[in-house]
Parts: C-alpha cells; sequence; structure tokens
C-alpha cells in the first residue's frame, strides 16, 4: 500500500512539471496555441537556472498550409526584443511533421538552453514560429526569472 501511495505521489509531481502554462498570445495568425509546457517549471514566473536547458512543447492548429516553419526567440525587457539563439530554429526538425497543413495540430517540440553567461534578470520570454510568409504560426510570452 505505502509503494503504490509513493508511486502516486511521483506521478502527481511529474504532473506538476508539466502543468500547461498561463501565457500571452502575442499575435498568432496562421495558427491557434492550445497549451503551452515549459519543463520543469512548476509555477511563474518560471525559473530559469543558469546551464540548464528547458524542454518547450507547444500544441497548436494551424489555419494555413506552409512547408515549413521557423522559431524566433526573444528575452524582452522594458519592450525590447532581444534575440535569443536557440539550436534548432526549423520547426520541421522540431516535432512539427512538413509540409503544415491547415486544420491540422501539432505538437511544437524545442529546447530552451540558458547560458551560465547570461544575466541573473527578470524578463518575458517571447517565442515565435513563423510561416513561409514570415506571418505567426504561434506567438507566446511568459514571465520568467534567469537565476543561478
Amino acid at each position: 500500500m505505502v509503494l503504490s501511495s509513493v508511486a502516486l505521489l511521483l506521478a502527481l509531481g511529474a504532473t506538476a512539471l508539466a502543468e500547461p502554462l498561463r501565457f500571452v498570445d502575442c499575435g498568432s495568425i496562421d495558427g491557434s496555441i492550445q497549451e503551452v509546457n515549459v519543463s520543469p517549471c512548476p509555477t511563474q514566473p518560471c525559473l530559469l537556472h543558469k546551464g540548464t536547458s528547458y524542454s518547450i512543447n507547444v500544441t497548436f492548429a494551424s489555419k494555413i498550409e506552409s512547408q515549413g516553419s521557423k522559431a524566433r526567440v526573444y528575452g524582452e525587457m522594458m519592450h525590447v526584443d532581444i534575440p535569443f539563439p536557440i539550436p534548432e530554429p526549423d520547426g520541421c526538425k522540431s516535432g512539427i511533421q512538413c509540409p503544415i497543413q491547415k486544420g491540422h495540430s501539432y505538437s511544437y517540440l524545442n529546447k530552451l538552453p540558458v547560458k551560465k553567461k547570461n544575466p541573473s534578470i527578470k524578463l518575458i520570454v517571447k517565442w515565435e514560429l513563423v510561416d513561409d510568409q514570415d506571418q505567426m504560426l504561434f506567438c507566446w510570452k511568459i514571465p520568467v526569472q534567469i537565476t543561478s
């Protein structure tokens, strides 16, 4: 009985790490966001520890057809977007079956690496995925705090 209780608590804890986040849609035109997950991020603002990589999973539905997609990530401070490089900007190499089809749902998967040299600061992460016409399949923002 004790073992099954521990297993249940562990399962609940794992679920808590992947709770859907409250996010701000910042201009999704060609798609609609269904869910955004950052793992691990059990509470908001997300505490991003230097030297750690975070899993990003965005479920969205496309309103258009597109041969490909490209991600752009920014750290927004005082309403200024500072580009934040990610290892794989190509959405077709990030869990999305291309070509993208109208009316289909997709799970976009990527990593957000936080380098040790990044400053300890509070900011907004802005994540965009654009289609072939440079229109937003999705755009979302969440508050984060980079910490040691």
